[in-house]
């Protein structure tokens, strides 16, 4: 696998606003940490069972994060640097994760931590057609009496293969190892 962080702080880059509402409602927020029976409502994991796995562990109790946003898809369209994994699909998909604490919200240190560790950990597991990228971005969570401002994670998770099916069982096998190495970390003592 391979597995690499990022830190995307300029002021074009992507920015979360949590908890997020769509102008057009065609989307919503579904607080999967407090309220897993939503996770049914999640149009994406109905057509990808393997994402709803994932999204199921990283909001867990023994989870220090917790889901905001996530999409998946198949493409056929590889890009130069992913070349390297002698693919003609690749199966793939984003997950953007908060800290569940507020203090580690406003921790970039914590993110940092967070997603060095994470790395450590995946370039440890087997060799696998797969990739994964953390990426630490800006955050405002909002509330009824202010707006912090802090950190999020967008994990990009993918998996290649010959045909759409091997990309996505290896896309699934990524996600797994994503998922154990974010309950690892949870379970350690955070950096602050």
């Amino acid at each position: 696998m391979e597995a690499d962080f990022s830190v995307e702080l300029g002021r074009d880059d992507p920015v979360l606003e949590f908890p997020w509402t769509d102008p057009d409602r065609k989307f919503a927020y579904f607080d999967l940490k407090r309220q897993p029976e939503l996770l049914a409502r999640v149009e994406e994991t109905k057509q990808f069972s393997e994402l709803g796995e994932f999204l199921r562990v990283v909001n867990s109790k023994s989870s220090a994060v917790e889901s905001a946003k996530c999409d998946a898809w198949h493409t056929e369209d590889l890009s130069p640097e992913e070349e390297i994994f002698g693919a003609s699909h690749k199966m793939a998909g984003y997950v953007d994760l908060v800290f569940s604490k507020e203090d580690q919200r406003k921790s970039f240190l914590d993110h940092e931590h967070f997603s060095k560790r994470a790395v450590e950990l995946l370039r440890q597991t087997p060799e696998t057609p797969s990739a994964v990228e953390f990426i630490t971005r800006r955050a405002f969570y909002l509330s009824e009496l202010q707006t912090l401002e802090g950190y999020y994670f967008t994990v990009y998770v993918s998996g290649y293969g010959d045909d759409e099916g091997r990309a996505r069982q290896n896309w699934g096998i990524a996600l797994k190892l994503v998922a154990h190495a974010v309950l690892q970390l949870s379970a350690a003592p955070h950096v602050s």
